[in-house]
């Protein structure tokens, strides 16, 4: 695993947003920058996997029915790459009937849509505290 970037106090933690859902990546985006997060959105898979290369976000969440390249091909694309297998992804889809496949294939969290921008919140602050605790307590607000 590559080192984690140094932070300053004043470093905001990243996120990807790679959902072809227009709401939901508006959604999830405002509300994750509310909450002190830097945030970035994706339209479909393809660009979802150049962003994933070019930003490293801290974490990645993800749609799985998605046109162009789907999130089961980003999935598998990021666990087998070097740069971007260390990245926590949560997968947020419609799709109830697949969670254990999820997982399978690399996911480290699963929502099931709609999810609520709260819940994902909650759920990217676990998985940034399981991977790092010096990392994950910047620019979090315990209180929320």
């Amino acid at each position: 695993m590559p080192p984690l970037r140094r932070r300053s106090k004043h470093d905001a933690l990243t996120v990807l947003i790679i959902d072809d859902d227009v709401d939901a990546r508006r959604i999830y985006c405002e509300y994750l920058r509310v909450k002190g997060m830097t945030a970035f959105s994706a339209m479909d898979g393809r660009s979802g996997i150049e962003k994933a290369n070019d930003l490293k976000p801290d974490v990645i969440v993800l749609d799985l029915a998605m046109p162009r390249v789907d999130g089961w091909t980003v999935l598998k694309h990021l666990r087998e790459s070097s740069w971007t297998s260390p990245i926590p992804i949560i997968v947020v889809t419609a799709n109830h009937a697949v969670r254990d496949e999820a997982f399978q294939a690399g996911c480290d969290a699963y929502l099931l849509k709609p999810c609520p921008p709260e819940t994902l919140w909650l759920q990217v602050r676990a998985l940034l505290r399981l991977r790092s605790p010096a990392v994950a307590g910047i620019g979090f607000d315990t209180r929320s």
